[in-house]
């Protein structure tokens, strides 16, 4: 029988439907997440450093893209 958990606090929470009973050996294996993650690699991509933009690009994009009025 195998049964999925996460850890909390450094204990194995299962879900409540799992009927082990008390004292049963039981064997846990650890499956770490993948080292390639498709999204994580597209977004490190795109979040380069800009040092060409301007240092108040983030709060006044919208006066940098259509022309907005600058904010402070």
């Amino acid at each position: 029988m195998t049964y999925s958990g996460k850890i909390k606090d450094g204990v194995v929470v299962l879900p409540p439907d799992a009927q082990i009973p008390e004292g049963a050996e039981v064997k846990v294996q650890f499956e770490p997440a993948p080292e390639f993650d498709p999204f994580v690699d597209a977004a490190r991509k795109v979040a380069k450093p800009r040092p060409h933009w301007p240092d108040d690009y983030v709060v006044n994009h919208g006066h940098y893209v259509s022309g907005e009025p600058k904010k402070k």
